[in-house]
């Protein structure tokens, strides 16, 4: 039986080697800089029994001059090492890899006609992609896992072969491995292949891998689903399995609690639930908001319109159709038309704006600008659209249709680290007004396909560089992501169990505002082109408020909330109150509802409490003769009798905190 992992099973490098030689003594250097001195060549996992036996028990690769090796990696010169554990990032990603390995082995035993492709390690866990004559069932995956254990058990050493191309394409043809042959065949004849065994399954991999399938204990199947063959919809579905897998059990029943709970706070569940939006076939990856959905949008954007106002930013409206003639002169044609959609009339090509950026520098250019009006802050709640796969499509987190409250800054460049560190502080103070308190920062640098020269993106970078440096902020950088037509800086949110979301960007563009012909009067009266930084902080408002929803598992804060308080009766005698408090608290600003049902009232609360409304207002007998109200706040259960003037301050002040 062969397999394959992984998306590159490409020749192994020096660092991959296995043969020993015998007439050499490396010197090896530790992690601690100690060194140990051998008679002859030695493995990897020698010198982990060198240094004690329960580190050679512990070990499960190794590191050699900071390459990831096998345990069986001969060290046939000096070198400096490092041994690998299952406790180390590498250790638990080697893990991960191995058992992709293990699941295709359970498989090839449990379906024998079945084709193996391709499963790599991804966040959390890894997959594996699977061409069978029948669909997987529930009770396929729970066999297959149970088989996983079984052969863990049977502690198959792993073993790394290598082997010429071509005979590697004929042991998958002789196993009618189709696939796995393709790969194989697309891979430069000169280049050897490295293969690795496991009692009778064989993997095509490049490693590197356990020694042994005993060091596979904790691992879990959690899913099954479609997927296209090399990712192209003309090529046959295969089905992916999904599994995890971990260093301990106390890890694993974290993590499943962590999935459960977002099962549990899926927006495109809660948003059915709640009657915020939904998605129909009519309109493929764009939301139809409800009153209550559409409550909330306008709350962030009113929120963001505020925020605009107070830090110099003037709110601006460009059209969402353009002549394609502007989107090949702000480079888009070239580097995004894939992802635009399209429409004509009387013989003129259009695109719906995929991002307002160009509009934007049409403002900018309707006149003549000064130094003196530099920085020029623009703003927009931007309708944008994206011509996105529909298999990538994901409620709202990722759509076709989408609002950015997107912003361009106009400047010198000698404004730009001031400008980015402004909007570094803004960012992080919107985010914790939304309830997110952890926040990673990441630097996109230059992509392989870009505008302009090397010069000028090594100037841009260089100025995000100096502007996260003065805001005291840790980073971390990410080769070849940035945007075409510039580098950024990312913020990454963590939300209440731990998931990361990107949001927020800032980007350097020197490029479009020349490609657009953009200028600014100089002090010495020279005409200058400015630098177009380009920024978001929500990024999109569908996407910002899914995972807010999620966050929240749909309980929204009170000022965001689209119903922040329920009035209710307990008996007939007290509708004309209610009616009362309900006007009143209407007239004083919030969002109040009055259930006046004929239905008992722990029906009424129940109701209310599953719809996340913050606050529940109780009227009966007593409350009415008292002029006051019963009340019950989400997650803090009964307050007590509060009288109307004490509870709006007490409501005016949570909300305050905002404004």
């Amino acid at each position: 039986m062969v397999g394959v992992v992984g998306s590159n099973p490409i020749a192994p490098t020096k660092y991959q080697s296995h043969e020993h030689k015998v007439d050499i003594m490396p010197v090896i250097t530790l992690p601690d800089q100690s060194q140990k001195q051998f008679e002859t060549a030695v493995t990897v996992s020698e010198v982990a029994l060198s240094i004690g036996k329960g580190l050679a028990r512990a070990a499960i690769a190794g590191k050699v001059d900071g390459n990831l090796v096998d345990l069986s990696f001969a060290l046939q010169e000096d070198a400096s090492v490092a041994i690998v554990t299952n406790k180390d990032p590498e250790g638990l990603e080697i893990v991960r890899h191995s058992t992709a390995h293990l699941l295709a082995h359970a498989v090839k035993e449990l379906f024998p006609d079945s084709q193996v492709t391709i499963g790599p390690v991804i966040d959390d866990g890894f997959y594996y992609d699977f061409s069978y004559t029948r669909a997987f069932t529930p009770d396929d995956l729970e066999a297959i896992e149970n088989k996983m254990l079984e052969i863990a058990k049977r502690k198959y050493e792993v073993k790394r072969v290598e082997m010429e191309r071509d005979k590697a394409v004929s042991l998958f043809q002789e196993q009618g491995e189709l696939y796995k042959a393709e790969i194989i065949a697309s891979i430069p004849e000169s280049e050897s292949i490295s293969l690795y065994r496991q009692g009778e399954f064989t993997d095509l991999c490049r490693g590197p891998h356990v020694p042994n399938t005993d060091k596979l204990k904790v691992f879990k199947i959690l899913k099954l689903s479609g997927a296209y063959w090399r990712g192209d919809s003309n090529n046959e579905m295969l089905q992916r399995i999904y599994g995890t897998a971990w260093n301990t059990k106390d890890e694993l029943s974290d993590y499943i609690y962590r999935i459960e709970q977002a099962e549990k706070r899926d927006h495109r569940k809660l948003g059915k639930q709640l009657n915020y939006f939904h998605f129909q076939d009519d309109a493929p990856g764009m939301a139809f908001w409800h009153p209550y959905g559409q409550t909330i949008w306008q709350q962030v954007e009113d929120y963001m319109r505020n925020v605009y106002k107070n830090n110099g930013y003037q709110e601006v409206k460009c059209p969402s159709i353009l002549d394609v003639s502007l989107w090949k002169k702000s480079g888009h044609w070239d580097n995004f038309r894939d992802n635009m959609f399209f429409t004509d009339s009387e013989n003129r090509e259009y695109a719906v704006k995929p991002m307002n950026c160009p509009g934007h520098v049409q403002i900018y250019n309707n006149k003549l600008r000064s130094y003196r009006d530099l920085p020029l802050r623009f703003g927009e709640f931007g309708s944008c659209h994206r011509n996105e796969p529909s298999g990538a499509l994901h409620g709202l987190m990722r759509v076709r249709a989408f609002t950015q409250d997107d912003g361009h800054i106009f400047c010198m460049s000698d404004q730009i680290k001031s400008e980015v560190i402004n909007f570094h502080n803004l960012a992080l103070k919107v985010y914790s007004d939304f309830g997110f308190k952890e926040v990673a920062v990441k630097l996109a640098l230059r992509p392989e396909k870009r505008l302009g020269t090397d010069e000028l993106w090594s100037n841009a970078e260089e100025s995000l560089r100096a502007a996260l440096g003065s805001c005291s902020v840790d980073w971390t950088e990410l080769p070849g992501e940035g945007a075409f037509y510039g580098p950024k800086i990312e913020y990454h949110l963590t939300d209440s169990i731990g998931r990361s979301w990107q949001c927020g960007t800032v980007q350097v563009d020197f490029m479009m505002p020349e490609r657009l012909q953009a200028q600014y009067v100089a002090e010495n009266n020279s005409r200058e082109t400015p630098v177009m930084l380009h920024r978001a902080i929500l990024g999109s408002l569908e996407r910002f408020i899914g995972i807010v929803i999620e966050n929240c598992a749909g309980a929204l804060p009170l000022w965001l909330s689209p119903v922040q308080i329920a009035v209710m009766n307990i008996s007939d005698s007290q509708v004309n109150f209610v009616k009362k408090i309900n006007k009143q608290l209407t007239k004083a600003g919030f969002r109040a509802t009055s259930d006046l049902r004929n239905e008992k009232i722990t029906y009424k609360i129940r109701e209310h409490s599953v719809q996340r409304v913050p606050y529940l207002l109780i009227v009966g007998d007593k409350e009415v003769e008292n002029n006051k109200v019963s009340v019950r706040a989400r997650g803090a259960g009964d307050i007590g009798q509060v009288g109307f003037d004490e509870l709006v301050e007490k409501l005016q002040l949570e909300i305050a905190r905002f404004d």
